[in-house]
């Protein structure tokens, strides 16, 4: 059964450990014709593919992705499968199950009762399935508390355990194979060479065979990665010690030795998994945020039911609508509103100061956020992808997977390293058999299986998505959300900021200072005012509603028009309304009093908003508002300005107002009265001048300016089309927050340049030294054992350049 809508969804990778690796799964994804799109996210070890047709699409994704020589993290487990009373039921039900999405395999056994799933557990999950099974009256029994993350945190220890185990096996046995090799003594004794087959055997083709397995599949498919740098040189290296043990002879009857190179062999094996292991556990500590933020909600919650029975249950459970009670030091499990009792609240998750805040009747609570020492009962509003912490993880995941422009330079370069390594290995070994004198041969194939050891597209690969996950994390930890790496490489490069005053500069919180009525006020006119307001959703309205709430009625037939920029008109009882600001009434032909205009310039001079009530022929009142200025506005600002960016605001307020604050907070360029166009051209004007361009908004009205920017920076208690639009989010809304963005950009963008320098270098003179280019001069050779250990540490290396980025002070 196909589906005609598209459906997005993450496969979980694993053995993709380069940025080379990932080019060859998204390459061989291309061949899944079930695949509307697809792209590989390395950081994320995930293959994100849209599909039309997902119960086709999957199984054949991983198929393709296994055949490759990667896995797809799946679960297979065996399930007692109910209900069945004949062998036809095993048919229908193993059917049932194929049909799931996300399954990848499913077997039932009639014999046994015995129903064997193989499922990826980002897309579906045991209950999803135990419902699929029960709507046709079978059942599986399940008796696991499983969530999907906690299946993929443990399969991914499960494989860091198993790769540890390997690597100490190795090691173990590659130690006494280097004695052996290393002491002139033992070398000559006549069980030496067997001894050393014996113990580099299981070394090479049992704890290495991934190496050899990853390369045949390669080669299956014309083409070549890290598996087969590391195939190539150690089989080379073991057959040739395979053939001089067995036939010494060869070369003794043409006067040169037979040496052995069992120890080359097996100990770049376990040197090579021993980096592996490193930079698995380096790489585990780059996602550190994620698991974090996932670790900040609580497993299990407690259900207050209507009559006051209370009931532990696990989070998946929560429906919106539940009352859930919150305990003294208890996490808050979903978004909701405080139904009774009070406490304070630790929301460092979304300011990012770790400043208590009093929560009582009626005040949100977000997923992820603490509770200090009162209870407090709320009733469940966002659960699940719903709440504030899910968006955050989803966006911070999200970004953590997408590539800085320099990535795609890297990316083109580890796409043609590995051929380009073999190509030199076998230039060296042709170069080394014509001019190499008598041991040509096995000098050139040693120079050779050295060349293969040392080169390291994973230092390459690894050099700029490890950085950016760790500068997106740490600032998410410091509540600055990045959407894509684009952003975290351009912020640095920012010599213009363009803030919005409502909501950003200020607190967004005006309220009313004074109301002057200019005609009769009539309770109807007074209902009229607040019904219009209170169906907007401007900052300005929302002081008004607080204003009248206690002394108006809401008028449900009045029909509102939104003018963008301007205010608001309204329709009732066939009369026209308007509020906003002079240019909207003066749109309206509707004559402003001189009685008006002195009550409106007296407010204005004391940095008030004024905003005009009308109907179609009169100004029926103006309405005084002030707003506050945020504590770090004047802070922020002097910060930016000293770093030489120029700070501009931008403002739909009056003149005088926009004057007022622009003073107060050391900026000496503001517009007033702008519209959302005029915001836009404002940046397009900034860019066409060379500069690069930030846009700090919180407002629909900012939403095209946002857009147009190159750095787009909305404030997290702003309108949620603005956080869609910006690349940037402050979720506490400080403006502070923004030098550390900036800073942390500078950071990040530091400590890709230097690893790419140290990947880049590592290479170049690693592989003409590996080649033997200082042989004519010194006489030096160096050892495969040797390149090896520095393939192996260039990438831990590189990894934890990328981790000295967390210690940095933002």
């Amino acid at each position: 059964m196909k589906d005609s809508k598209s459906n997005t969804v993450n496969l979980p990778l694993q053995g993709v450990e380069s940025e080379h690796c990932a080019l060859i799964v998204d390459k061989g994804l291309a061949d899944v014709k079930a695949l509307d799109s697809h792209k590989v996210e390395l950081n994320n070890n995930r293959a994100v593919i849209t599909t039309s047709d997902l119960l086709t699409a999957v199984p054949e994704a991983v198929h393709k992705i296994r055949d490759l020589g990667y896995n797809v993290v799946t679960v297979k487990k065996s399930y007692p499968l109910t209900g069945m009373s004949c062998a036809s039921c095993a048919a229908s039900s193993q059917n049932v199950l194929q049909m799931q999405e996300g399954v990848v395999n499913a077997s039932v056994n009639y014999a046994n009762g015995n129903a064997t799933i193989e499922f990826i557990p980002t897309i579906t999950d045991t209950p999803t399935l135990k419902a699929s099974l029960q709507a046709i009256g079978y059942d599986i029994l399940i008796d696991e508390d499983d969530t999907t993350p906690d299946s993929l945190e443990a399969m991914q220890q499960e494989y860091y355990k198993a790769l540890k185990k390997k690597t100490f096996w190795a090691i173990g046995l590659a130690i006494p194979i280097v004695i052996i090799g290393m002491t002139p003594v033992l070398m000559k004794m006549g069980w030496a060479n067997y001894v050393m087959w014996l113990l580099a055997t299981p070394v090479v083709l049992y704890f290495g065979q991934q190496f050899f397995k990853g390369a045949y599949k390669q080669a299956k498919h014309r083409s070549a990665n890290m598996d087969t740098l590391v195939a190539v040189s150690t089989g080379t290296a073991y057959l040739f010690s395979v053939f001089n043990t067995l036939f010494p002879q060869y070369w003794h009857n043409r006067g040169i030795e037979a040496h052995v190179y069992f120890e080359a062999s097996a100990v770049v094996i376990a040197f090579i998994l021993l980096g592996k292991l490193l930079e698995e556990k380096a790489k585990s500590n780059t996602s550190s945020a994620i698991k974090n933020l996932i670790g900040l909600q609580p497993k299990t919650v407690t259900v207050v039911h209507e009559d006051g029975h209370q009931m532990e249950m696990p989070i998946s459970s929560v429906q919106v609508g539940n009352i859930l009670l919150v305990k003294p030091g208890g996490k808050i499990a979903v978004d909701g509103v405080v139904t009774s009792g009070s406490s304070y609240v630790e929301e460092s998750m979304i300011s990012g100061e770790p400043v208590a805040v009093q929560k009582k009747e009626g005040a949100t609570v977000f997923a992820g956020t603490i509770n200090q020492k009162g209870s407090f009962q709320f009733k469940a509003e966002k659960v699940g992808s719903e709440t504030l912490l899910s968006q955050i993880i989803k966006m911070v995941q999200d970004a953590q997977g997408s590539k800085a422009p320099v990535q795609y330079l890297v990316d083109k370069i580890a796409g043609i390293f590995v051929p380009v390594v073999i190509g030199i290995a076998i230039i060296t070994f042709i170069v080394w058999f014509i001019l190499g004198g008598d041991n040509s041969f096995t000098q050139g194939l040693l120079a050779m299986v050295t060349v293969l050891v040392i080169a390291c597209p994973c230092a390459l690969g690894l050099a700029t998505p490890t950085a950016i996950m760790v500068g997106v994390g740490k600032g998410a930890q410091n509540g600055i959300l990045i959407k894509d790496a684009q952003s975290l490489e351009l912020a640095k490069k920012v010599t213009a900021v363009i803030l919005d005053k409502t909501g950003t500069i200020t607190a967004g919180n005006p309220s009313v200072t004074d109301i002057k009525w200019f005609t009769e006020e009539t309770l109807e006119r007074r209902d009229i005012l607040y019904s219009i307001e209170k169906s907007s959703e401007h900052p300005l309205a929302n002081a008004i509603v607080q204003y009248l709430k206690t002394q108006s009625e809401f008028l449900n037939d009045v029909v509102i028009e939104n003018k963008e920029g301007m205010g608001i008109q309204a329709q009732y009882n066939n009369v026209m309304y308007t509020i906003g600001n002079t240019t909207l009434i003066a749109a309206q032909n509707i004559q402003v009093s001189e009685s008006v205009k002195v009550w409106m310039n007296k407010k204005l001079a004391e940095a008030n908003t004024v905003v005009l009530f009308t109907d179609a022929t009169q100004v029926l009142c103006a309405i005084a508002i002030a707003d506050t200025i945020k504590e770090t506005s004047t802070k922020a600002i002097k910060e930016l300005q000293a770093e030489n960016v120029a700070v501009y605001m931008l403002t739909g307020d009056n003149e005088q107002t926009a004057k007022a604050v622009a003073a107060q907070v050391g900026i000496n360029h503001y517009k007033a009265g702008v519209l959302p166009q005029d915001k836009l051209d404002f940046v397009k004007k900034l860019q066409d001048e060379g500069k690069v361009v930030a846009m700090v908004g919180d407002g629909i009205n900012d939403s095209g300016a946002l857009a147009q920017a190159d750095v787009s920076i909305a404030m997290g208690k702003g309108s949620d089309i603005a956080i869609d639009v910006a690349k940037i989010t402050i979720i506490s809304g400080d403006l502070f927050k923004i030098p550390q963005a900036i800073k942390l950009s500078r950071q990040t963008v530091a400590t890709i340049h230097q690893n790419l320098f140290w990947a880049f270098i590592y290479n170049v003179i690693g592989i003409p030294i590996a080649a033997g280019v200082l042989y004519p001069i010194n006489g030096f050779l160096l050892n495969p054992m040797i390149a090896g250990a520095a393939m192996a540490l260039s990438s831990v290396s590189v990894v934890s350049n990328s981790l000295l980025l967390k210690t940095k002070k933002l």
